[in-house]
C-alpha cells in the first residue's frame, strides 16, 4: 500500500511538473501582456490611407523574453510578424529582459532577487541562459537571428546604416520587408566586464539601457534604492558604446543618471519607451528639462501606450504625450516606444497602430509631423548612432 502511494505521489509530482512546463509560462504571458478591450477610435479613411504610406519604428518590445515563434501570429501578447505586417511596422527595436526584482514596482526595489530565472527554466530555455545574464541576451539575439532565417525575408536583423536604407529602399517593392535591431534593457548583463560590451556588439545589439528596474554597476535606476547617478564604470561603458556605435539609451535611469548622461553625450541618445511628467506625473517619465536635454544632444523619447507612460491606455493619452513634445521641443525629438510585451496592459497591438495615427490626426497633427512621429524621427537616429566612431573604443 505504501509503494503504491508513493508511486501515485511520484506520478502527481511528474504530471504536475510537466503542466508547469506545458502551460506555466503561455499562462504567464496572458496573465502580464493585456489588451484591455477598451473602446478603439473609429479609423477614418483619411487616416487609413495615410498609415499605409508611413514609414513606422517602434523603439522598443520585450517579445523575445516569451516562449514562443514570433513568425507565427499567436494567441496571446501584443506583438509578432504577423501583427507588424498588420500594422505597417518598418522597423522594431526587440529588447532583451535579463533580470527582474520580485515585487517589481516604480518606486524602489533590490537588485538581490530575479523573476526571469525561473521563466528561463520554466521554458526550458538552454543551460548557460540559467546562470548568465550575458548569456541570456545573446540567446535572445540568437531568438532573432533564427525568426528572420524562418521569415522567409520577411524579418531581416538590422547591424549597420546601409541594412537601414536598403530596408526602406525595398519597402514598397519587394513584399514589405521589415527590419529588427537588438537592444539590452539594462546592462547588468555584463556582468561587471567591460569585455562583454563586444560580445554584445558581436550578438547585434545596437543600443542599450544602462538600468532597469534595480540600481547596478553602472547607474541609478529611478526604480532603485539609492537612484544615484553614472559610476565610472557606466562612463566608461558609455564612451565604448559611442565609440562603436550602440545608442545609449536613458529608459528607467534616475533623475541624476538621466543628466550626468545628457551632459557627457556625444552622440544623440534615446529614451525608448515612457513618458512625460507634463501629462503624466510617473516618477519614470521625462522632466520637461529632461526632454531638452535629449533634444539637445539630437535624439528621440519614445513615447510608450501603456498607463505608467500616459496615465491611460487610450490612443489620445499617447498624442497628448507626444504633443508635449513637439510643442517643447520641436516635432523632430517625438518617436514611438510601446514596450509591448512588457509585462504591459495596452489598448490594441501592433496590428491596430492606425489607432495611434488617427489620433495624431484628431489632435491636430499635420501629415509632415504624422510621418516624423511615427518613424523617421527614430530612423534618423538609428540610422547616424549604430555607425561606429573608430578610435575610441580600446
Amino acid at each position: 500500500m505504501i509503494r503504491k502511494l508513493v508511486f501515485a505521489l511520484l506520478i502527481l509530482i511528474i504530471a504536475a511538473a510537466c503542466g508547469l512546463l506545458l502551460f506555466g509560462p503561455g499562462y504567464t504571458e496572458r496573465s502580464m501582456n493585456i489588451v484591455d478591450g477598451k473602446p478603439l477610435l473609429k479609423v477614418s479613411d483619411e487616416a487609413a490611407a495615410l498609415h499605409k504610406t508611413l514609414t513606422i519604428v517602434d523603439l522598443h518590445s520585450d517579445s523575445l523574453m516569451w516562449d514562443r515563434d514570433i513568425t507565427k501570429q499567436a494567441a496571446r501578447g501584443q506583438m509578432d510578424v504577423p501583427r507588424m505586417k498588420t500594422g505597417n511596422v518598418a522597423l522594431q527595436i526587440f529588447s532583451s529582459v535579463t533580470k527582474t526584482p520580485r515585487g517589481q514596482n516604480y518606486d524602489s526595489n533590490s537588485d538581490k532577487t530575479d523573476n526571469i530565472t525561473p521563466l528561463v527554466m520554466a521554458q526550458l530555455q538552454p543551460l548557460r541562459t540559467w546562470s548568465s545574464l550575458l548569456e541570456r541576451s545573446l540567446y535572445h539575439a540568437q531568438k532573432l537571428t533564427q525568426a528572420s532565417a524562418a521569415s522567409k525575408g520577411e524579418l531581416t536583423v538590422i547591424t549597420a546604416a546601409p541594412q537601414i536604407a536598403k530596408l526602406i529602399s525595398e519597402r514598397g517593392t519587394r513584399n514589405w520587408p521589415m527590419g529588427a535591431m537588438m537592444s539590452v534593457e539594462g546592462l547588468h548583463n555584463l556582468e561587471g566586464k567591460r569585455t562583454n560590451l563586444q560580445r554584445l556588439y558581436d550578438g547585434g545589439v545596437r543600443m542599450a539601457g544602462l538600468t532597469h528596474f534595480f540600481d547596478n554597476e553602472l547607474a541609478g535606476s529611478m526604480h532603485g534604492f539609492k537612484k544615484g547617478g553614472l559610476t565610472p564604470f557606466g562612463k566608461q561603458i558609455i564612451a565604448d558604446m559611442e565609440a562603436k556605435g550602440i545608442i545609449v539609451d536613458i529608459a528607467h535611469c534616475s533623475h541624476q543618471c538621466v543628466a550626468e548622461v545628457i551632459a557627457i553625450a556625444k552622440r544623440p541618445i534615446v529614451s525608448s519607451h515612457g513618458g512625460v511628467q507634463a501629462t503624466c506625473s510617473e516618477n519614470r517619465n521625462l522632466t520637461d528639462a529632461e526632454i531638452k536635454g535629449v533634444a539637445a544632444t539630437g535624439g528621440v523619447i519614445g513615447v510608450g501606450y501603456w498607463e505608467g507612460a500616459v496615465c491611460n491606455t487610450s490612443p489620445a493619452a499617447i498624442a497628448k504625450a507626444i504633443k508635449h513634445v513637439r510643442d517643447l521641443v520641436g516635432i523632430e525629438y517625438a518617436a514611438l516606444g510601446s514596450d509591448y510585451d512588457g509585462a504591459v496592459t495596452v489598448r490594441f497591438d501592433t496590428s491596430k497602430l492606425v489607432q495611434v495615427t488617427q489620433a495624431l490626426m484628431d489632435a491636430g497633427f499635420s501629415e509632415q509631423d504624422i510621418r516624423a512621429v511615427m518613424g523617421l524621427n527614430a530612423l534618423r537616429v538609428l540610422s547616424a548612432g549604430i555607425i561606429p566612431q573608430s578610435g575610441r573604443a580600446s
